[in-house]
């Protein structure tokens, strides 16, 4: 419990993209991470992290978005002491480049990382060290899943993914995802493995539903892939 007390933890909205950014740290040492900032509202966090007097380590993405531009690139010019993190398979910019089982230290906390490819294949969620909450990304979402249709999209991978290294997780951890577009803001592992309509289902009729989706393509990602790439600055 004392440690937990130690922990700040916020969950924040993009309204445009239905994008959740999560900004965690160590309330002794002040030292803080913050996961998937989107670029229409990286001066929220950027002074919101300013006010709260934290030192804002890593800013990590779950994966390469498609559907915002990140606001990695215009944080690291305002923070000076933070550096960018994803997946080493997303094929992005970044000062880190993360594999399975490393961790993103902040304080006396840490995220450890976990390969959960479908989505993509550099997606990645982020697990706190108690593993009393998980960022899936879009990995798992609330009662849903990321779709697998384009960016090395597989939904075997997906499916493998969650089962393995979700669903393994305690029944009672929390899981936040990267969006929600019903106003959800959580869920559980106890939740999402016994509820979520895809996941529930056998791996050939969840390969079923995401081969049969037919959804739109999202309307930034001609814009957005290549900016998350370079770290969300396109001239770098």
């Amino acid at each position: 419990m004392g440690e937990t007390r130690q922990l700040f933890f916020r969950q924040l909205f993009e309204k445009e993209s239905f994008t959740y950014t999560y900004l965690l740290a160590d309330k002794s040492t002040k030292e803080a991470v913050i996961i998937d900032p989107v670029l229409e509202t990286a001066d929220r966090d950027v002074q919101l992290v300013k006010e709260l007097g934290f030192k804002l380590k890593t800013a990590v993405n779950t994966h390469c978005h498609a559907d915002h531009i990140t606001g990695t690139g215009v944080m690291k010019k305002k923070l000076d002491t933070m550096k960018s993190a994803i997946s080493k398979h997303s094929g992005a910019k970044a000062d880190i480049h993360l594999s399975e089982g490393d961790k993103i230290n902040f304080g006396q906390f840490f995220l450890s990382v976990r390969e959960t490819p479908g989505h993509t294949d550099g997606c990645i969620t982020l697990v706190l060290n108690d593993e009393s909450m998980a960022f899936t990304g879009d990995t798992l979402l609330i009662r849903g899943c990321g779709r697998t249709d384009f960016q090395q999209g597989s939904p075997e991978k997906l499916y493998q993914s969650v089962h393995s290294k979700i669903f393994t997780l305690p029944a009672e951890c929390i899981l936040y995802p990267a969006h929600d577009y019903k106003g959800q803001t959580a869920t559980t592992v106890a939740e999402e493995s016994t509820y979520n309509p895809r996941l529930t289902k056998s791996l050939k009729e969840f390969v079923d539903i995401m081969d049969n989706l037919n959804l739109a393509h999202p309307k930034k990602i001609d814009v957005a892939v290549p900016a998350n790439l370079l770290c969300g600055i396109q001239d770098l």
